[in-house]
């Protein structure tokens, strides 16, 4: 590789030889250098067929460019045409730099909309570089350009990279089938040949009680809760355990039956379903996040009562239980408890090293800014929150999303230290190049082994570093916290058994992975 300005490490000279021969997917952990392996793909294929084209693809504008600056970094200048695609560019501009550029870089609804378009083909692209390919299942552009790829690449050679390829046997199988792999290299941070060049990641589960005085409106939340579930399965529409998941499923199965025929006890069911999705919403507000969240959503409902938006809601906010636990919530004197755990986290790390920076992770907006809120009250802690794009309404009022260009500024400050506290939604879960974190704290368990591997992979590269969870015991903490480490069990289980299937191939499997 005497192009390379790094010297690649042991394990990414392997794997780079199976992506050689091979379509390949990727699975290594975030910050152990997947891009160099493209880098060096890349290298391989374009002196193999100097007259065709490179196309880099992933799924977000900062993660394509992050891509695009550390190609340039790593070749030497004017190596190759290198051009970036993003959505501002023009269609008709695309074709035209698509003529002549040598290495594309895009998101792929650029391309899937340009080759849906006939505006150029793939039959010139020898290697086709698809990063967090997990994302490459049902309808998603990904899918798209991988089987027109498929159909019109006269050299085609596929390089798939992610860090969690999906939860069980058949998700990840979909995905090789989908981009038509037939190798698979894996390294974990505990593979023996990626181990030296990772850092000693603290785990802590930290867990905190329950509070009675939440117990009472719990409780009396979960009378209406249950009330909607019985007259749901007396209506003969809900079977089974009433997920939140078979809920929403219920939901939308029901609204499509109606728009086709009209049926008062489908209506009704419909609206009994709305009411337990409201409460279970209010329940893990009540149980996991904070009490100002949990006061708000209240608020908003009273309002969305008085402004009459629907029957079931004006039913709701009259019941008896509903505004009990209303009234109790207004006389708590204290916090979630996990609020003031975090507090005291922030401070201990700080005075262990007062230059640290720190990852929190939270599902609801509306908790990140309640964390942030209380934390900036503490001296020298400097947090700002980083949210995704999207205008949200919330109890408060609408929530303004962080612009790209906004995001990259608050990266930008975090990485000079003028921020030392990340308070994050998922946004920040997935590639961007945040820099190493002493802390990754996740005020609440996420049931994805996907995003707990992304999340996870923020710290303990370059430095030692400390992963926490927060737990609220006998809640739905406790619930998702089980749940994410069982599927990242199954999912390592399930690479390993889909390896061997690509490796020691019988009838069956090669029917199945073909």
């Amino acid at each position: 590789m005497e192009e390379l300005k790094l010297t690649p490490r042991k394990y990414q000279s392997a794997i780079y030889k199976t992506c050689k021969e091979e379509d390949c997917l990727v699975i290594l952990p975030t910050g152990t250098g997947k891009t160099l392996i493209a880098v060096m793909l890349t290298i391989q294929r374009f002196k193999k067929y100097p007259l065709q084209k490179i196309l880099i693809l992933a799924p977000t504008k900062p993660l394509i460019e992050q891509h695009f600056d550390s190609f340039k970094k790593n070749l030497p200048e004017d190596w190759a045409d290198m051009q970036l695609f993003t959505g501002k560019t023009p269609a008709t501009k695309r074709k035209e730099i698509w003529e002549t550029a040598e290495f594309v870089f895009s998101t792929p609804q650029c391309i899937a909309n340009d080759i849906r378009k006939e505006l150029y083909k793939l039959d010139e692209v020898s290697l086709l570089v698809v990063d967090e390919c997990h994302r490459c299942l049902k309808n998603y552009a990904y899918n798209n350009i991988a089987q027109r790829y498929k159909m019109q690449a006269t050299n085609p050679r596929v390089l798939a990279l992610t860090a969690s390829p999906g939860g069980d046997k058949k998700t990840i199988s979909t995905v090789c089938d989908n981009l038509g792999v037939s190798a698979v290299e894996i390294r974990t941070r505990e593979s023996p040949d990626v181990k030296p060049y990772l850092q000693d990641l603290e785990f802590e589960k930290i867990e905190v009680d329950f509070p009675p005085s939440f117990l009472e409106i719990k409780i009396l939340l979960e009378i209406i809760y249950n009330r909607k579930i019985s007259e749901l399965k007396h209506r003969r529409v809900l079977f089974g355990h009433p997920s939140k998941t078979m809920l929403l499923k219920t939901q939308s199965r029901l609204m499509q039956e109606i728009k086709r025929k009209k049926d008062l006890n489908k209506m009704l069911a419909v609206s009994a379903t709305a009411t337990a999705l409201k409460i279970s919403h209010a329940l893990t507000l009540l149980e996991t996040q904070t009490i100002s969240s949990f006061i708000a959503y209240l608020k908003d409902l009273f309002k969305q009562a008085a402004e009459k938006k629907s029957k079931a809601v004006q039913k709701l906010t009259k019941s008896p239980e509903f505004t009990k636990a209303f009234s109790l919530a207004q006389l708590l004197t204290h916090e979630h408890p996990k609020l003031d755990k975090l507090k005291n986290l922030i401070k201990t790390q700080f005075k262990e090293n007062p230059n640290s920076k720190i990852i929190i992770f939270a599902q609801f907006r509306e908790t990140v800014r309640t964390i942030s809120e209380e934390l900036n009250k503490l001296p020298q802690i400097k947090a700002e929150n980083f949210v995704g794009q999207a205008i949200k309404n919330h109890a408060k009022g609408k929530t303004t999303g962080l612009k790209q260009k906004e995001q990259k500024e608050i990266i930008e400050k975090f990485k000079r230290g003028e921020i030392n506290v990340l308070v994050a939604t998922s946004i920040a879960e997935e590639g961007l190049d945040i820099p190493e974190v002493n802390e990754v704290i996740f005020y609440e368990p996420i049931p994805s082994a996907i995003r707990k591997i992304q999340r996870t992979g923020r710290t303990a590269r370059l430095s030692k570093g400390k992963l926490k969870i927060l737990i609220t015991k006998k809640t739905l903490d406790e619930t998702f916290h089980y749940v994410a480490h069982h599927k990242e069990k199954r999912m390592h289980s399930a690479i390993q058994q889909i390896k061997k299937d690509f490796e020691n191939p019988t009838k069956e499997t090669q029917h199945t992975l073909l």
